[in-house]
């Protein structure tokens, strides 16, 4: 009952957008995956495979949080959805807190990539079809390690996939921070207190500015970069990540580096509604970025 109950609600949400012509597969889900193992700390994700699909393309799927706590259950609906409309999701766990500083975070999503590529033929994935989602915190690490994965060589050579290619086709990111000192000044005006993003490098911006270039995404916006194709969601009404200064600029500079670039803004929106239950609910926040999220995917993967 309750698969076809979900059925109903996929094939419903399809007619609304209008991909009514589109396959609507069955999905089985494995949980707890482990991809990697960094400093004794054991990184798992969960699959979710659209079933009879061969060589699907994949979306690695980042969770926010500050880079302080979350899971990779917040990808619970989005990965259902997804396998269902024909695109396997590998959502991760990835460190937090102090375990999870910069860049050990980022490593642990480069190593996630590098998993689904070894490992494709037995997942039933194509390996030259990969992409990167993510909300927040997540939606950095899909950004950065979608322009630039090959500048985090350093660290973790003994991954048994170390030698693997991180290179991903696309990224979508939902409100992300993709601008490190931009979201630093916004975080100590909006909560002094609790300054996230000072926290992930571990300084100030004055003690080391050249890391907060470093480790911005929209460092990487360059014209040798821009096979990637990027999609950026966020709401008119977020205080958490301010939209301008971090997706308005960084689609700025993607499109002048003449990256294809596009944005969703979803009138209203706060911050941290991409993991709520959007299915049946076709004026949620998600519902209304469908359409042209699965365009952009159909065009990207």
């Amino acid at each position: 009952m309750r698969f076809t109950l979900g059925l109903v609600a996929a094939l419903a949400l399809l007619v609304s957008i209008g991909r009514s012509s589109a396959a609507v597969y069955e999905f089985t889900t494995q949980t707890g995956i482990v991809y990697a193992e960094h400093d004794g700390t054991k990184l798992v994700g969960d699959l979710y495979h659209p079933k009879g699909l061969a060589k699907a393309p994949v979306l690695v799927a980042f969770h926010g949080g500050g880079f302080q706590f979350g899971s990779r259950k917040s990808y619970t609906y989005w990965g259902a959805f997804l396998a269902r409309n024909g695109y396997a999701v590998f959502a991760v766990d990835y460190r937090l807190g102090k375990p999870g500083m910069y860049p050990a975070a980022v490593y642990d999503g480069k190593a996630a990539i590098q998993f689904l590529r070894a490992k494709a033929a037995e997942l039933d994935i194509d390996p030259e079809r990969i992409g990167l989602t993510g909300d927040s915190a997540g939606a950095y690490l899909a950004a950065l390690l979608g322009l630039a994965a090959d500048q985090f060589n350093s660290a973790y050579r003994d991954d048994a996939n170390a030698a693997i290619p991180a290179d991903v086709k696309a990224v979508v990111g939902f409100y992300g921070a993709y601008d490190m000192l931009a979201q630093w000044s916004h975080d100590l005006a909006v909560s002094p207190r609790n300054v996230f993003v000072e926290k992930f490098l571990g300084v100030a911006p004055m003690e080391n500015r050249r890391l907060y270039f470093e480790a911005s995404p929209i460092s990487y916006a360059t014209v040798d970069r821009n096979k990637l194709r990027v999609l950026l969601i966020h709401g008119t009404n977020d205080d958490i990540v301010d939209p301008e200064s971090q997706s308005g600029a960084f689609l700025t500079a993607l499109n002048q580096a003449g990256f294809f670039a596009r944005r969703i803004i979803i009138p209203g929106a706060g911050h941290f509604w991409a993991p709520d239950p959007f299915e049946g609910e076709p004026h949620s926040y998600s519902a209304t970025a469908v359409p042209r999220l699965m365009r952009f995917l159909d065009g990207s993967l």
